[in-house]
């Protein structure tokens, strides 16, 4: 597990980062979120050792990592740091010889890493000669090619299409499968709903919200609840206090008072529906991931 305790770092006059604490198990992919400028690359610098922080700690697997640990990282950055006139198998296998890997092993990763990202008949083109999504893939493979312990991807979807996008996500998953604890930083909130184990936002520098998306959800749920019933729905307009936000066919998207003496008015208002007809479905409704990202970024 990496441990980031109490992180602080201040460039010049500015505090990017205001007593930063986030974890990364082994096995779980946590999705690291915020607006630009937040502090995310900062803090995974400070992970990684490429930046040093003004004050707390950096553990991995109970002890602070040293270069010898750092090598069995993965690293992605956000801006591009391979060789343009390099040649991409010639590349991935130098940087896995970096991190001890023998060269044999390195060329077999190498090859089979650049065949499921769809660029193995381009093994020996030079880098340069790809689109820019094709660099990313490379990128991509560049990071995974030393089979590393640790995976920190900053914005690793960046550029990708639609396949691209699927073939990364399944080699995070398998990294997931094979015990490596990932964290990864998107804008692409859907990609980050979909993927990750745990979430953690941050805000100017701080952490604002962490945990497992659904239980984050749940503890914002509000005050907004979902009724779908069989029969006719249009008395809840005539509830006092109630508002109905959506209406469909069968169902209703209502907002409750947010508090009040009338506590019960939920349990109320299933009991009616229910005297009035089947009742399919009384819910609240979570915030979306974005709804949530928006509330707690305020």
């Amino acid at each position: 597990m990496l441990v980031l305790d109490s992180i602080t770092r201040r460039f010049g006059d500015r505090l990017a980062l205001d007593d930063v604490s986030l974890s990364v198990p082994d096995g779980r992919m946590v999705g690291f979120v915020g607006a630009n400028g937040a502090g995310k690359t900062t803090t995974m610098r400070i992970a990684l050792g490429v930046l040093a922080a003004d004050s707390g700690t950096v553990t991995f697997r109970g002890r602070e990592p040293d270069l010898a640990v750092r090598r069995r990282f993965g690293y992605m950055p956000e801006e591009r740091g391979l060789y343009p006139k390099g040649r991409l198998l010639e590349q991935l296998v130098f940087l896995a010889r970096l991190h001890g890997v023998d060269r044999a092993a390195a060329a077999r990763r190498g090859r089979d890493l650049l065949d499921r990202l769809g660029l193995g008949d381009r093994a020996d083109d030079r880098l340069e000669s790809l689109s820019l999504g094709n660099q990313q893939r490379v990128q991509v493979a560049a990071s995974l090619v030393h089979d590393p312990e640790l995976l920190v991807l900053d914005e690793p979807f960046s550029g990708l299409d639609p396949l691209a996008v699927d073939a990364m996500a399944e080699l995070m998953r398998e990294r997931v499968r094979a015990g490596v604890g990932v964290l990864f930083s998107s804008h692409q909130l859907d990609l980050v709903d979909r993927l990750c184990d745990e979430l953690v936002i941050l805000h100017a520098g701080r952490v604002v919200a962490a945990g497992e998306p659904e239980a984050l959800r749940r503890e914002r749920a509000g005050s907004r609840y979902s009724l779908v019933s069989d029969a006719d729905l249009d008395w809840v307009r005539d509830v006092p206090g109630v508002q109905v936000l959506e209406r469909g066919p069968r169902g209703v998207v209502l907002q409750l008072p947010e508090a009040g003496p009338d506590a019960d008015l939920d349990q109320r208002l299933l009991a009616e529906a229910v005297r009035r007809g089947p009742v399919r479905s009384f819910a609240p409704v979570l915030p979306s991931l974005s709804e949530l990202f928006q509330e707690v970024s305020r």
